[in-house]
């Protein structure tokens, strides 16, 4: 038998190539865990000769299965985001797997919202960045898919899935401490929602740090994760009667609010006010001083996510496990010594 229609190349061209049944070839392509390792090299062999080139819908019809992940994260111009993006877009590719990216925007109503669109996409599993872990609709939507789940630095209450969270209390009491033997006894932290893991982690461990010395005070500033939060919360900090002398951005975006107000009181970093900020941004090598930063391996929280929920898709009896990854603290010029004088 020739080419089918069109000049592609089909399944049986695929299976007389290789000199197995044309079942022999769905079931590799399939990656049915039947399948011997030589039975396998000898099907991609041949897929690989003839440029064969899968019927991607009559798989989906036939298996049930799309091969494709749902990513739901709050903002893919976000440049955190997207390097978590790409890295699990990199390990799903590895096991043929496509993934459809959906925005909250940050509106944690749009959380559900875009839940319902990917369950009705039939996606074979998902990874999922919450903007609100406590809404109840989000959770509802949550437990009512019935196939593999991945939170990205995320608890749930009261729900058990596979998860990939960041070390943030490492990070953050390594900051503080830093700052501590600098002489600072009042640090400000301009942090995001209280509703996600990542704030609630680093405002905890700031608070036990600084409550671990003597004579140490801690200031958090609930708030979004926003530019606008980071300028409004910076300013009521510094205006109070005895300001901070070092402040914690709690993410890229909100260190552009913080900067923002710095300049405004034309403060100086770090003679008047020691500045760190957690997730190093693309621009930051340009920033003098450098920025002591509370960084972490954002691709590889994306790639690591990604082979979870492949392992989940692979046997979804698996029970979930939850993989912690390290965060460092980096110090650099914009940490200095408690000013003598104050001139916030």
């Amino acid at each position: 038998m020739g080419m089918r229609e069109g000049g592609r190349v089909g399944i049986r061209e695929v299976a007389k190539k290789a000199g197995v049944a044309i079942s022999s070839v769905s079931r590799v392509l399939s990656d049915h865990p039947d399948v011997s390792p030589k039975m396998r090299e000898r099907v991609y062999a041949a897929v690989k000769a003839l440029d064969y080139e899968p019927d991607v819908l009559a798989q989906s019809m036939r298996l049930g299965k799309t091969r494709i992940v749902g990513f739901l994260i709050g903002d893919i111009s976000n440049p955190l985001f997207s390097e978590i993006a790409l890295g699990a877009e990199m390990a799903l590719h590895q096991d043929r797997y496509a993934m459809l990216i959906v925005n909250s925007h940050g509106r944690f109503a749009d959380d559900a919202t875009q839940l319902r669109l990917l369950r009705k996409r039939r996606v074979d599993g998902f990874i999922v960045s919450l903007t609100d872990e406590n809404q109840r609709d989000t959770i509802a939507e949550l437990q009512g898919l019935d196939c593999p789940v991945v939170l990205l630095d995320r608890e749930v209450p009261d729900w058990r899935c596979a998860s990939v969270v960041s070390d943030h209390a490492s990070g953050t009491r390594a900051a503080a401490l830093h700052l501590i033997e600098l002489g600072h006894t009042s640090i400000g932290l301009v942090a995001g929602s209280e509703n996600v893991l990542p704030t609630r982690a680093r405002a905890e461990a700031l608070l036990a740090e600084c409550s671990a010395h003597a004579g140490v005070e801690a200031h958090v500033a609930y708030g979004s994760y926003s530019e606008a939060h980071g300028e409004a919360a910076t300013e009521a900090l510094l205006a109070q009667s005895k300001p901070p002398t070092a402040i914690i951005a709690g993410s890229n975006q909100i260190l552009v609010g913080v900067l923002r107000a710095i300049r405004r009181r034309h403060l100086r970093i770090p003679a008047d006010l020691s500045v760190v900020t957690y997730d190093r941004s693309p621009l930051a090598q340009f920033l003098e001083p450098a920025l002591g930063t509370i960084e972490r391996d954002t691709r590889q929280i994306g790639h690591t996510a990604g082979e979870l929920l492949v392992e989940s898709l692979r046997d979804e009896k698996l029970p979930p496990r939850r993989i912690v990854l390290p965060v460092r603290f980096e110090p650099a010029e914009s940490c200095g010594p408690k000013p003598t004088t104050s001139g916030n």
